[in-house]
Parts: structure tokens; C-alpha cells; sequence
């Protein structure tokens, strides 16, 4: 599989006007084409995030998914992509966080999203939707941001491509060589630790203070000096 140094994500750009989801394009061809190769659409009809919730992705934002092909499945790929984000994001002057496990958020807001997606021993999908220029829906205004509606001006696409794909290689190679160093990063950029959060785990409904991000990646839940590990993909913060 795809282990070696050499890898580059954005060795190859499949560039599309418009897809239902560049994660379900992307695992067609996942199997044909090299590690690292990107797919990017101007719109998507079908974008979703976790649990298959809808995710507006009208023109303007950045809507792209990385191939990659790890010896082995494993879910703090999806920190990658936030850590990506949110280094990202700083460079054009902004202060982000990460809200576990796969949100990055700005002022209060949601600016991008991460998903996972793959076939264990194959390939990893790792799915990003950042908001750039495009308008925030209305009925999401109070909930999410683009880069514009902060910076005050529109951004060449093409350049926050750039420096998207050039985090995603540095925080790639990191995950493969040193992952403890990549949950120390994350543990830094996660906004949620010392804070009451409600979790959601399809019935049952949790409260406690966020302690830690375990270098698993799951999170450690302080519920009435109970300590409790929160695993991946399941869950949805509420803050008090």
C-alpha cells in the first residue's frame, strides 16, 4: 500500500464542475488511480457530513476529497484533515479551532467539515468542505462562516488550494511517522477541553466537562468525576 515518503497529496487534481459527492466519486476510482490524488468540484448536488447529514456546497467553497491508501484503517485520519484546515485558515489570518472530532469552527461558527470514508486494507476517503466564497445559507447563519464573511473579501480559490494540499502533505507525513505528535497538536487546537458539552450517542445523551483527546483520538469525559472514553464518528457536541 501506500507507504512510502514519496507521496504527495495533490499529485494528480480531478477537477469537476459539478458531482453528486467527490467522496462517492472518489471511491469508485479510489483502486485506479495513485495515492494522493484529489478529487475537487465546484458544486456539489449530494455533500454530506457525518451521519449522512445534508452539507450545502453551492459555488464558491471548497469541495474535495483525498485518496489515500494507508497500510491500515484508522480513524485519526480524519485529524489530518483538521489540523490541515485549521493551519490553513491561519495563514489567511484567522484563529480557528477544532471541534471534536471533525469540525473546524471560527468566531463561534462552523467553517469546514471532515469527513472519513473507505474499505479497510484498500483505501481512506478523506472528504473537506471549507467555506470560502460562498454564501452562507439562511438558515444557517447563525451557525456557520465562510472565509469571506470574515476576511471581508473574496479569495482566490486556486490559493487556498495551495495551502490546503500543502498542510494536508505535512500533517499526512506526521500521522505516518510520528502519530503522538499529531494528537499532542490536536489536543492544542481543540477548542471543547475544560468545557460542559451534552453528548448525543444515538440514545443516550451524556453531559460532562471535556477532559482530554486521548492519543486514540477518542475523548475523555469527566461525568460527575467519572472518568469515560468517548469513541469516534457517534457522537455531537452541545455547549453549555
Amino acid at each position: 500500500m501506500g507507504e512510502g515518503r514519496g507521496i504527495s497529496v495533490g499529485i494528480r487534481v480531478i477537477r469537476l464542475d459539478e458531482v453528486d459527492s467527490t467522496n462517492d466519486y472518489a471511491k469508485k476510482i479510489a483502486r485506479k488511480v495513485p495515492e494522493g490524488t484529489v478529487v475537487l468540484a465546484k458544486r456539489q448536488t449530494a455533500g454530506r457530513g457525518r451521519k449522512g447529514r445534508r452539507w450545502e456546497s453551492p459555488e464558491g467553497g471548497l469541495w474535495m476529497s483525498v485518496i489515500l491508501k494507508p497500510q491500515r484503517v484508522d480513524p485519526r485520519l480524519v485529524f489530518v484533515g483538521a489540523l490541515a484546515v485549521v493551519d490553513t485558515l491561519s495563514e489567511f489570518g484567522l484563529s480557528p479551532g477544532i471541534k471534536w472530532p471533525n469540525d473546524v469552527w471560527v468566531a463561534g461558527r462552523k467553517i469546514a467539515g471532515i469527513l472519513t470514508e473507505g474499505r479497510a486494507g484498500e483505501y481512506t476517503v478523506l472528504g473537506i468542505g471549507l467555506n470560502v466564497n460562498n454564501p452562507t445559507p439562511p438558515e444557517l447563519q447563525g451557525d456557520a462562516v465562510s472565509m469571506l464573511e470574515l476576511i471581508g473579501t473574496p479569495l482566490p480559490l486556486d490559493r487556498v488550494l495551495e495551502r490546503l494540499l500543502f498542510h494536508l502533505n505535512a500533517w499526512y507525513k506526521v500521522f505516518k511517522e510520528r502519530p503522538e505528535l499529531m494528537m499532542a497538536k490536536v489536543r492544542e487546537r481543540t477548542f471543547i477541553l475544560g468545557r460542559t458539552v451534552k453528548i448525543i450517542q444515538d440514545y443516550n445523551v451524556l453531559i460532562g466537562r471535556a477532559v482530554d483527546v486521548l492519543d486514540d483520538g477518542s475523548l475523555l469525559l469527566d461525568i460527575d468525576g467519572q472518568l469515560r472514553r468517548i469513541l469516534y464518528g457517534d457522537v455531537s457536541l452541545r455547549f453549555f
